[in-house]
């Protein structure tokens, strides 16, 4: 079932307008839930972050929040997911294509859910990831449609054989295509202010409590790509990759000093060394699975 406005429809009924400006403006916004053992994860944070979005580019809800919350967990139930993902968003509407306002569209809302396991063994063994430049627009922090520049990254990452894309201003770190980063320096965890220049990722925050918790110092300060080679650890964090270690970053191991030229005197030249999840790392998913209340 798909939720439309305030109807749940069957995926056969559900339609998107030709004049919905989400689909020729990219004019809404979104958000992504978790849903673990049946239940939104962090649903008040995520909530909470989507009406911040709305209201930063005037979009008004159809409904109050409170019934889109009750739309949201009969979504979840009616679908019958135990784990899994939600996806919801909001358009201005639908209108004849002009970059003005509408006066008299009304906003849309679409919600659906979808079945996803947990990434375990990327979260056990780790990822590689790249560096480019971060071309995104200059307020990351709303989360909206815009998602061009992210999909040109992720899918530059993949092409280059790694699963994602670590993001730089300048040689400032800012976040990955599609989720936060941290790194760890002498048992100090480090990760970009909750600025204009990155999502406001509601697990980063989590995470960031946790480590609190778990006695883990915490500088909320951010960091260049030099900095990011000589970490001694890094793992990106988001709704659906939970933390994820990155083990190698630009063909470089992770918290591990090596000198290129070794790699030509290998007798296997294809063979690039790779690192191991660090222990903050370890300690911070224990941590993150205990909170979220499954297995870790």
């Amino acid at each position: 079932m798909i939720l439309y406005n305030d109807q749940f429809v069957s995926s056969e009924e559900a339609h998107v307008s030709i004049n919905d400006r989400g689909y020729y403006f990219g004019d809404g916004v979104y958000e992504v839930f978790r849903i673990y053992n049946g239940v939104l994860f962090e649903k008040d944070a995520h909530m909470a972050r989507l009406a911040r979005s709305a209201q930063a580019v005037r979009i008004n809800f159809p409904c109050s929040l409170a019934e889109l919350e009750e739309r949201l967990d009969r979504l979840v139930a009616l679908n019958g997911i135990n784990e899994g993902t939600l996806y919801m968003q909001l358009t201005r509407g639908e209108a004849k294509r002009a970059h003005p306002f509408p006066e008299d569209a009304t906003p849309v809302l679409m919600g659906y859910c979808t079945e996803a396991v947990r990434p375990l063994i990327a979260m056990r063994d780790g990822i590689t990831a790249v560096t480019l430049a971060d071309i995104r627009w200059l307020r990351c922090d709303i989360k909206s449609l815009n998602l061009l520049p992210n999909v040109l990254a992720k899918q530059e990452a993949l092409d280059l054989g790694s699963a994602e894309a670590i993001l730089h201003r300048n040689g400032i770190v800012t976040e990955c295509s599609a989720s936060n980063i941290m790194i760890v320096k002498n048992g100090v965890l480090y990760t970009h202010p909750a600025n204009n220049y990155i999502l406001h990722g509601i697990t980063r925050e989590v995470i960031l409590k946790l480590a609190e918790t778990e006695g883990v110092k915490v500088k909320l300060q951010a960091f260049t790509v030099e900095d990011l080679y000589d970490a001694d650890e890094v793992f990106i964090c988001g709704t659906t990759v939970e933390i994820t270690p990155v083990i190698s970053i630009d063909n470089q191991p992770v918290g591990t000093k090596w000198d290129k030229l070794e790699l030509n005197d290998s007798n296997d030249p294809t063979h690039t060394p790779i690192s191991q999840p660090g222990m903050i790392t370890r300690t911070l998913q224990n941590a993150l699975s205990r909170y979220i209340g499954v297995d870790a």
